[in-house]
């Protein structure tokens, strides 16, 4: 490998990791809405689902995971609480 195709490589690796890591993230943080909801603690659920919301728009923002896919996990999300 030529020096630029090892940094390249290199930053695809470390991009990789970081997306991935901000990915499970925001997973366990939809989890954590959904544990809120069933447990019926209103004050949970609203500062859960207000921490899931801020990271999938970030998410979403940064191109980690798609963000129409973003804005549809935050309409599940509040369907979810709101009912």
């Amino acid at each position: 490998m030529a020096s630029g195709e090892k940094k390249r490589h290199r930053q695809s690796q470390d991009r990789n990791a970081r997306n991935h890591s901000e990915k499970s993230r925001v997973k366990t943080l939809m989890k954590k809405v959904a544990t809120a909801v069933e447990s019926g603690d209103s004050a949970a659920v609203e500062s859960s689902l207000r921490t899931a919301i801020s990271a999938l728009h970030k998410a979403g923002q940064k191109r980690i995971i798609p963000h129409h896919a973003a804005a549809r996990h935050v309409g599940q999300l509040s369907k979810l609480v709101h009912r």
